[in-house]
């Protein structure tokens, strides 16, 4: 015999009646957030419970919040905390069980207790803390210096952010007049990206590093409730690894992240961090100052040292001179003495030698002018044997033509007029033929 089916409706609300006779309180249950949002004033979240040494899910469930509790839990959770809830927070939540026959199953929202997530978080932040002490990089930025002159600063920040305007006007408008080249590096300064922005920031700055002396993050016009994303661990490397000086500004008095931890330099504000770079080059200012009139001063004190050895050396110097000046004199007139005596030595010896070689050349002079004039007689005579008078004197004659001598017929023409030359006068006569 077949069994009456039951209709969906007539099943859920058995279920319902089920779950509200069976589960009548509302119990207190420990979970995470894994996703929460606002809806026309409700609040609706996922939660989630995780394996304790993994993050494999054990457990799910949906939860709602109807606005007029929201309304009040919110902003109480909000001021005791300093923090809004967030995905990834650890909450203590009192709820009740509902089951819909339209809508399903949810846990509804009752009440949240702060204090077990303060609890929580002060747990993960006193954890990430000693995970840096174990890897000894807490204290590295500690160990850095802001360079003399810290006037290239690269600024991680949203370009919208009030603080980020109040620090380039600061920087801009200092009384001293201090030059300042700033470099923005944009990053999400709320929010879950803050972690993976600012990281992204660093490593763009990184490479480029060697133009830059510091970095300044900075965060203003957001609240306080913003700062969680600053309690992270690999951030916290990230900063505390970094080379490069890093002063951050992104909190209020009260709130101390731990990213403030690892810093080289935390102050409250961004105008903090503007006034506390002004100040450092002030300082180097003073200090520059400071050097210049000791180094006025020294110097003003070697000079009135060095006037007052002028001084006693100036009365020594009159003995002293005299003392020089007639040893000088001595030395000068020994010297004149002994060039004169070897000039006059030398002379003595120059005379000498020219009277020896004068001796020697006169006989020389003579037998070489005898020998020359007998040359020269000889020469006479030849020359004058060679005198064409005499050529002519015998019956010779010369003839030429155009001045040239002729001594082969053959090289005359018709018409060639030929000058004879005899001892006694001249003859013309023309070629008639050859």
């Amino acid at each position: 015999m077949m069994t009456k089916a039951l209709t969906l409706y007539e099943l859920n609300q058995m279920v319902h009646e089920t779950i509200t006779i069976s589960m009548p309180d509302e119990y207190w249950v420990e979970a995470e957030i894994s996703d929460i949002r606002e809806v026309r004033g409700h609040c609706y979240m996922e939660l989630i419970q995780k394996d304790e040494y993994g993050n494999t899910p054990l457990a799910r469930a949906s939860a709602k919040c109807w606005k007029n509790k929201w309304m009040y839990i919110s902003p109480h959770f909000e001021r005791i905390t300093g923090h809004i809830l967030r995905a990834g927070m650890k909450i203590l939540v009192q709820v009740y069980a509902d089951f819909h026959e339209t809508y399903g199953f949810s846990w509804i929202i009752t009440d949240i207790d702060p204090t077990f997530t303060m609890g929580d978080m002060a747990r993960k932040r006193q954890d990430i803390i000693r995970r840096l002490q174990e890897a000894g990089v807490l204290e590295l930025q500690k160990e850095l210096s802001l360079p003399l002159f810290t006037q290239r600063i690269a600024v991680i920040s949203s370009e919208q952010a009030a603080g980020y305007g109040d620090f380039c006007n600061q920087l801009a408008e200092n009384d001293y007049g201090f030059q300042f080249k700033l470099s923005l590096f944009r990053s999400i300064m709320q929010g879950e990206q803050i972690e993976s922005s600012i990281i992204s920031a660093l490593n763009e700055i990184n490479r480029q590093i060697d133009h830059f002396d510091v970095v300044v993050i900075i965060r203003g016009g957001g609240s306080t409730s913003d700062l969680s994303g600053f309690d992270s661990l690999l951030l916290a490397e990230n900063v505390a690894n970094f080379p490069l000086p890093v002063i951050t500004g992104i909190g209020h008095d009260r709130d101390e992240s731990v990213l403030d931890l690892v810093s080289h330099i935390r102050v409250k504000t961004p105008t903090a961090v503007a006034t506390l770079l002004i100040d450092h080059l002030i300082e180097v200012y003073n200090r520059i100052s400071d050097a210049q009139e000791e180094l006025i001063q020294m110097v003003q004190r070697r000079i009135e040292i060095e006037k007052m050895r002028l001084n006693i050396i100036s009365e020594k110097v009159p003995v002293l001179f005299s003392f020089m000046s007639n040893r000088q004199n001595a030395w000068f007139d020994n010297l004149f003495l002994r060039i004169q005596n070897a000039i006059t030595n030398r002379i003595r010896q120059t005379e000498q030698h020219l009277n020896s070689l004068s001796e020697m050349l006169s006989p020389l002079y003579e037998h070489i002018r005898i020998r020359e004039n007998h040359r020269l007689e000889i020469l006479q005579q030849k020359i004058k044997a060679q005198d064409p008078m005499l050529i002519l004197n015998r019956g010779y004659s010369i003839t030429t033509l155009n001045g040239h001598v002729i001594r082969n017929a053959k090289n005359l023409k018709k018409g060639d007029i030929l000058c004879t030359q005899m001892a006694k006068g001249k003859v013309t006569s023309i070629v008639k033929e050859t």
